[in-house]
């Protein structure tokens, strides 16, 4: 249990119901979620995903008594005999010590999001890419075997295809939705399966459930990378998986202004992937704890509407003459017949659709916009547009776009807040002006 120390709270690990615990291996030996302190405010995961993003891990400051969480600017703590402990007890994690290793800034933040989750423990760093890279090396060793798909986002694919290989870990791409492809990439040797809940930039919807029933028949682990939905539409620890992640630049901020990795799971797997990010340094510094924080407190009211708007995009894309092709579940098509729909509550703010005419076309399109930003990255409060073969996807050759299904002309939508009907209206000017063109 919580023990308090010169006027500090050590929380970590609690000891044996019947004695005390002597070695880190001791079965009597657990770790509380978290980690959190006393002033952090710790809500039921059952409640509801709006409660949670408001007041979930909220720092209570017991000095002043402010409403929303202070930032703790600093990057040490006093030392005291609760450090101490935290040291000897390899505890590091649960006490305030080093910026590097746990700051109220970051509970607080981390609780949030553990909380919207649906885990028993998060914790953020500074980008997507750290959250991932420090993920795959945390939870697989020299000689192990990984399964993802071929079309995850382009700087995954690139971590997985260029550096694994010469970490000693062996990677196989699959389609995401193949389920035979996914069970005959399984070897003994197969330690983690990365899929994502929508996929980058086509919008494939692999059955998360179904995965995770393969990833415990392999004893592997399941990482899903739950950018483009957020908890809001999926949580897929109840749907088996083992870790989630997240580039909190996108929808859990939701700003456009901070960039920010997450990573949810069980203790045993968060306090695992801690140690690894600690070597690579990928620690997030207070202020953006603060704003991803602040940012969280609307998630659900922003991505709802964002649902929405995409919903209503891609159904009038469908209708234009201009536009070949729409990737999103709510277009229709062969490709989401098998889509078990009860396991979304919405399928976020992204549409990716060909403009007929090629990437010539597109680019002419995109110029034409008013309201979109053409720029990289999702999830913010305005909308963005953007090219994958050009942005997100330049690294492929055009025979891997080819096999992705990335063709000429693909360009990606995120919807942002702005009212459905006035992106409607720009969309449908800037295509009605490529009349004639690219033909």
């Amino acid at each position: 249990m919580a023990v308090e120390l010169n006027g500090r709270t050590a929380v970590g690990f609690e000891q044996g119901r019947t004695s005390d615990a002597s070695w880190f291996d001791d079965l009597t030996r657990i770790r509380f979620a978290g980690p959190v302190s006393p002033a952090h405010r710790v809500l039921p995961r059952e409640m509801n995903v709006e409660t949670l993003a408001v007041h979930a891990g909220t720092y209570a400051d017991p000095v002043t008594g402010c409403v929303g969480t202070p930032i703790f600017q600093t990057s040490t703590f006093l030392l005291d005999n609760a450090s101490y402990d935290a040291f000897a007890d390899g505890a590091m994690r649960d006490v305030p010590i080093y910026t590097r290793y746990g700051n109220p800034s970051q509970w607080a933040v981390q609780e949030k999001l553990a909380a919207l989750e649906g885990g028993r423990s998060a914790m953020v760093t500074s980008s997507g890419m750290s959250a991932i890279a420090s993920t795959i090396y945390a939870l697989t060793n020299g000689g192990s075997h990984i399964i993802s798909a071929y079309d995850v986002y382009g700087g995954t694919y690139n971590l997985l295809r260029e550096d694994m290989p010469s970490a000693g870990r062996e990677v196989s791409f699959v389609d995401p939705t193949d389920l035979d492809a996914i069970r005959a990439a399984v070897r003994p040797e197969t330690q983690l399966l990365f899929f994502e809940t929508l996929t980058n930039p086509l919008l494939k919807a692999p059955p998360i459930r179904e995965i995770a029933e393969i990833a415990a028949e392999a004893n592997a682990l399941l990482v899903v990378d739950n950018t483009f939905l957020t908890p809001v539409n999926m949580r897929p620890l109840e749907l088996g998986a083992d870790i989630v992640v997240h580039s909190a630049t996108k929808y859990l901020g939701g700003h456009s202004d901070l960039t920010a990795g997450v990573i949810v799971g069980r203790r045993k797997f968060l306090d695992r992937i801690w140690a690894q990010a600690l070597r690579f340094g990928g620690s997030l510094e207070p202020l953006t704890c603060f704003l991803l924080e602040r940012g969280l407190k609307t998630l659900a009211l922003r991505v709802r509407q964002q649902n929405e708007n995409a919903r209503r995009i891609a159904r009038f894309l469908t209708t234009h003459e201009r536009v070949a092709a729409v990737f999103h579940p709510d277009a229709g098509g062969a490709r989401y017949s098998g889509l078990a729909r009860e396991d979304y509550l919405g399928y976020g703010g992204m549409v990716s659709f060909e403009v007929r005419g090629g990437d010539a076309a597109a680019l002419e399109f995109m110029s034409r916009l008013r309201l979109p930003h053409v720029a990289t990255s999702l999830g913010g409060v305005e909308s963005l547009v953007s090219m994958p073969s050009n942005t997100s996807h330049s690294s492929l050759t055009s025979g891997q776009c080819a096999r992705i299904g990335i063709n000429p002309g693909l360009v990606r939508f995120s919807a942002g807040i702005e009212h459905g009907d006035d992106l409607i209206a720009d969309l449908r000017d800037a295509l009605d002006s490529l009349d004639g063109k690219g033909e």
